[in-house]
């Protein structure tokens, strides 16, 4: 009985440095619909270190397909755990916003497992804006710089605000991964000096924008989620962090306090 020989998609992959060349050589037959010579395209593509995503023009998050492009942050599986931690305080009616977006992953997986919220999105890179409105209703991707975007009709009626904002120091940022530093864009990634320029404008903004009970829940690292939660209870957030070492995830949470009145209104 004679036995194939190994698959050669596979062993170019794998010698390019993919872990899992298998697994990506499937998602690229099945990209290429049969047609060889795209296969080829998309092959050299990802041999020359494209993320497999952008090849593809989606990536798998709990379960979607969501769509990518090049030039735009492709999602992470550990950004599921503020998915998970958002659907703990879903309601009928209630609103959510994901902001620095990107292409909207956590909103269209909140929209997906939580049909009854009013789920929003806001991103500032007009390539990201344009990708997340085919992830989300288009109408609830709003372009903008962070609480900038939103419609003014949210103030104080948002239950869930997630965001994933950058918080790789900028000095960190050349020892990312190829596939990010050279794909993604640098606003995604650059959290400045600390990592937490932009988390500290979500966060102090935040009050302004959460409903009475409302939570706000920012992607972090281990390291720097000390600063994080002290960020929110200096916001006057109620905060803690939580780890789920299973998707190497961490993630600051602050709930607004029921009573006091609205946030920074001095009541």
């Amino acid at each position: 009985m004679t036995h194939p020989g190994p698959d050669p998609l596979v062993v170019r992959l794998r010698a390019a440095g993919c872990v899992f060349a298998d697994e990506e050589a499937a998602v690229l037959r099945e990209a290429a619909a049969g047609d060889a010579a795209r296969l080829e395209r998309l092959a050299a593509r990802r041999l020359a270190g494209q993320p497999l995503e952008t090849v593809v023009g989606w990536a798998e998050f709990r379960g979607l397909r969501v769509a990518v492009e090049p030039g735009v942050f492709v999602p992470r599986r550990r950004t599921g755990l503020l998915v998970d931690l958002a659907l703990r305080h879903a309601a009928p009616g209630a609103v959510a916003v994901e902001l620095c977006a990107g292409a909207a992953a956590a909103a269209a997986a909140l929209a997906a497992e939580a049909p009854e919220l009013e789920v929003h999105a806001a991103e500032l890179d007009p390539a990201a804006v344009r990708v997340a409105r085919r992830n989300l209703d288009p109408a609830r991707v709003h372009e903008g710089d962070l609480y900038d975007a939103l419609p003014a009709d949210l103030r104080w009626r948002v239950r869930i605000l997630v965001a994933n904002a950058p918080y790789v120091p900028t000095r960190e940022v050349p020892l990312m991964p190829p596939e990010a530093r050279q794909h993604e864009p640098r606003l995604a990634l650059d959290g400045g000096a600390d990592g937490l320029d932009v988390q500290r404008r979500v966060i102090a903004g935040a009050p302004e924008w959460l409903a009475p009970g409302g939570v706000l829940l920012v992607e972090t690292s281990e390291r720097q989620a000390p600063t994080t939660v002290a960020l929110m209870r200096e916001a006057g957030l109620v905060a803690g962090s939580v780890h789920d070492e299973g998707i190497a995830a961490t993630a600051a949470a602050g709930v607004r306090p029921e009573s006091g009145g609205r946030a920074g209104s001095g009541g």
